[in-house]
C-alpha cells in the first residue's frame, strides 16, 4: 500500500512538473508572438495609387479597418466612428495612422476607394491593389472575408462580403494591442486609443 502511494504522489508531482512546462512554453510563445509585428509584409497601392507596404504601420500607432465601398452600413459607420475618436484622441492628426483596407479589390479600386472614404473623412487612408495581394494581406492579418452572392440570378453576380467588423490597434512597432469592436461604447473607443499613445 505505501510503494503505490508513493507511486501515485511521484506520478502526481510528475504531472505537476509537466503542467508548469508546458505552461511556461505557453506564455513564452504568446511573449515571441507579442513581439513581433502582427500580420504581413504586402505591397499594395493606396487611395492615391501610390505604393504602400506594411512599413506605413510602422513610427506611430495604427488604427486599421478592413471593410468593402458596397457595404451598406458597417463601413461606412465605422468609418464616421474612426474620425470622430481620431479627432478627440489626436486633433492634430499627426500621432496615429489610421487606414482602411478593402476586403473587395474587385470592385474597390484605389480611386473608388479614395473617393469613399474622403466622403466621411480626412484621418483614414484607403488601401486596394490587384485581388491576390490583397486576399493575401487579409489571411495575413486573420480577417475573415467571405464573398456572399446577393442575386445569384443577376447577370453580373451580384454580391456583397462578409468580413471582420473590428478596428485593429497596432503600436508604434507593429504589434498587435487590442480591438475596438463593431458597436463599442464610444468612450471605451477613445479610451483604447489613448492607451495606445
Amino acid at each position: 500500500m505505501k510503494a503505490i502511494r508513493l507511486v501515485l504522489w511521484g506520478l502526481i508531482a510528475a504531472m505537476a512538473v509537466a503542467l508548469g512546462w508546458l505552461t511556461y512554453e505557453w506564455q513564452a510563445s504568446d511573449s515571441a508572438i507579442a513581439a513581433k509585428p502582427y500580420g504581413v509584409p504586402f505591397e499594395l497601392v493606396d487611395q492615391s495609387g501610390s505604393p504602400i507596404t506594411e512599413a506605413a504601420f510602422r513610427g506611430r500607432p495604427t488604427a486599421l479597418f478592413f471593410g468593402f465601398t458596397h457595404c451598406p452600413e458597417v463601413c461606412p459607420t465605422t468609418l464616421f466612428e474612426m474620425d470622430g475618436w481620431l479627432r478627440q484622441v489626436d486633433p492634430e492628426g499627426d500621432r496615429i495612422g489610421a487606414y482602411f483596407i478593402t476586403v473587395d479589390p474587385e470592385r474597390d479600386t484605389p480611386e473608388l476607394l479614395g473617393n469613399y472614404v474622403s466622403g466621411v473623412t480626412d484621418r483614414v487612408i484607403g488601401i486596394s491593389g490587384p485581388a491576390d495581394k490583397v486576399s493575401a494581406a487579409v489571411k495575413g492579418f486573420n480577417i475573415y472575408a467571405k464573398k456572399v452572392p446577393i442575386d445569384t440570378k443577376a447577370p453580373e453576380g451580384d454580391y456583397t462580403m462578409d468580413h471582420t467588423a473590428s478596428v485593429f490597434l497596432l503600436d508604434a512597432d507593429g504589434r498587435f494591442k487590442g480591438t475596438i469592436a463593431w458597436g463599442e461604447n464610444p468612450e471605451i473607443a477613445v479610451k483604447k486609443l489613448e492607451n495606445l499613445l
